[in-house]
């Protein structure tokens, strides 16, 4: 038989004894079932440890919601003081350049002093000579005086030469004015920073005219603060004196250090350009918010570089 199928050129399959295909039959179903519940437990694990990390999250939020307070409607803020000249003329030098840090007292701009010491040396005149007719016209009137005492002239040319005493004396008094305003007008034609800060949006140029009240740059002090827009739901325990936490967008990965300085006595749409009106038409009530000011601990040389309107996320502890 074997002969025969080897010279045929067929072969039989192998085939398994019964008892050991049974058993691999088994093995193989009990490998695909172990692998399904073993992905199932693993499943369920992070499931259990995702749902556990959620509660306690939720519960310290919770706990930390209670006594803190925090907005994302706030802002870098300060006092922006424009320069401005108070005299006109021409722009003789300008000293500074933008965003250039300057000192108290430090020069900005001159504006070409020479028609002002003009003015000023013709007033120094016209008080040498008013002071001199005011000498003049009080010695004739001492004389009239005399004259009158003994009857030489009448009192009508004795009070008309008091007058013109009087008249004198009061034309030296204005000469005398008039030369401190000439004074006044000539040390305005230099421009002193009125604060230490920063130059910001420098309009003036090197021999440009300018004219009186015209915006030349403006100066951002050093000393910043932060105004936070709250919903007034949230000042129910807000008080001066809080603690602040002061995150940055600017500076992510640092918290500084700060205090409820005073909460603003209204809110931003009552100070608006135009308030709104809610005793006419319908009205919807619209939760308001009011500005909180701020104030960092640290001085502001410890600061980093900080331009008012840079945004800021302030939480407020409120215990």
């Amino acid at each position: 038989m074997d002969s025969a199928t080897e010279a045929g050129g067929l072969s039989q399959p192998h085939v398994l004894p019964k008892h050991t295909a049974g058993a691999a039959v088994v093995t193989g179903l009990g490998a695909h079932a172990h692998k399904p519940r073993g992905r199932h437990r693993v499943a369920l694990a992070v499931a259990i440890v995702l749902g556990i990390a959620g509660i306690i999250f939720g519960v310290r939020y919770w706990l930390y919601s209670r006594v803190h307070e925090d907005t994302d409607d706030a802002f870098i803020d300060t006092h922006v003081i424009m320069i401005s000249p108070k005299v006109e003329g021409q722009a003789s030098n300008v000293y500074v350049s933008d965003n250039q840090q300057v000192k108290l007292g430090d020069p900005l701009v001159d504006i070409d002093p020479i028609d002002y010491q003009v003015k000023l040396g013709q007033a120094r005149a016209e008080v040498v000579a008013a002071e001199a007719e005011a000498r003049k016209a009080a010695g004739d009137a001492g004389s009239a005086k005399e004259l009158f005492a003994k009857d030489r002239v009448s009192r009508q040319s004795y009070d008309h030469a008091v007058a013109e005493a009087d008249a004198a004396k009061a034309q030296a008094e204005l000469a005398r004015k008039k030369l401190e305003a000439a004074e006044l007008n000539l040390s305005y034609t230099r421009i002193a920073s009125p604060s230490a800060g920063k130059v910001t949006r420098k309009s003036v140029e090197l021999r440009s005219y300018v004219r009186i009240g015209q915006p030349l740059m403006a100066i951002v002090p050093n000393q910043v603060w932060v105004t936070a827009n709250f919903k007034e739901t949230q000042l129910t325990r807000m008080r001066p004196g809080q603690k602040v936490e002061i995150h940055i967008d600017t500076y992510p990965d640092r918290a500084f250090a700060g205090h409820v300085d005073s909460i603003q006595a209204g809110t931003g749409a009552r100070f608006s350009l135009l308030p709104p009106e809610n005793a006419t038409g319908n009205y919807v009530k619209v939760v308001q918010r009011v500005p909180v000011k701020i104030v960092f601990d640290d001085p502001p040389e410890k600061l980093p570089p900080l331009s008012p309107g840079m945004s800021v996320v302030p939480a407020v502890d409120l215990r």
